[in-house]
């Protein structure tokens, strides 16, 4: 990781070629100017991707833009400033350097590609910029188009099962957080993520998360290709693998 100083905080990147990077790269408007939004995912807030080829980064790749925002009840107290408390603990550098790390040891995460502080005070406010997993849907969007396969279903559950054994955390764990693409898997967003000693404990809550996030969304949608049948075809992936 090189870390590079700013007028307001620092930027973190690894590849050399990032050399140039500012903090208008972490920015909606910088993009719109260059031309290169290519789209958005929308949940609490907006996500953006941007094509770097304007940059002379990869034509042929897209990079994922994300602002950290706060939710819960912190979100009425402060929209997007977190409590500074040294480099490392700051979100979007932590979530950075678990990705880093990750990837490298061949897990199927995001590549991160760079991601920024800028400090107010005591506060600083955060961005990461991750590489596009190309033609993946996230699980709700592919569940709601058609069912998965029994093989898949268990593919997914041995895919959790690499991370639990390796002591990753997810946060986050649901089914907008998990994307298909062909046949592989890919876990997104490690804000808050971790690597921990490896702990039944911690695991089975990971996936009682996941299991709720399906049935939250199979009642908003009950179209929803989701049934405990899955479920227990994941399970039984995850104790196999």
């Amino acid at each position: 990781m090189q870390i590079k100083p700013t007028d307001a905080g620092c930027i973190v990147f690894s590849q050399a070629s990032l050399k140039a990077i500012t903090p208008d790269w972490f920015t909606f408007d910088y993009w719109q100017d260059l031309g290169a939004i290519t789209g958005s995912s929308k949940g609490r807030y907006t996500t953006w991707f941007v094509n770097p080829a304007p940059l002379s980064q990869a034509p042929e790749e897209e990079w994922v833009l994300r602002h950290y925002y706060r939710g819960g009840m912190m979100e009425k107290f402060s929209r997007d400033a977190y409590l500074y408390t040294g480099l490392k603990r700051c979100r979007a550098i932590a979530e950075f350097n678990l990705l880093e790390q990750l990837f490298k040891e061949g897990f199927a995460v995001p590549e991160p590609v760079a991601a920024q502080i800028q400090r107010s005070g005591p506060y600083y406010r955060g961005d990461i910029i991750i590489k596009r997993i190309p033609g993946a849907r996230d699980l709700v969007a592919e569940l709601s188009q058609g069912p998965m396969s029994d093989e898949k279903w268990q593919a997914l559950g041995a895919c959790i099962a690499k991370f639990h054994r390796r002591g990753v955390y997810h946060a986050d764990l649901n089914a907008k957080n998990i994307l298909l693409a062909g046949e592989n898997f890919t876990l997104i967003d490690f804000d808050r993520g971790e690597l921990k000693q490896p702990d039944s404990k911690w695991q089975q809550s990971n996936l009682d998360r996941l299991l709720r996030s399906f049935n939250k969304e199979k009642g908003k949608a009950p179209e929803l290709h989701f049934s405990q049948e899955n479920w227990q075809l994941l399970l039984a992936g995850y104790a196999q693998a």
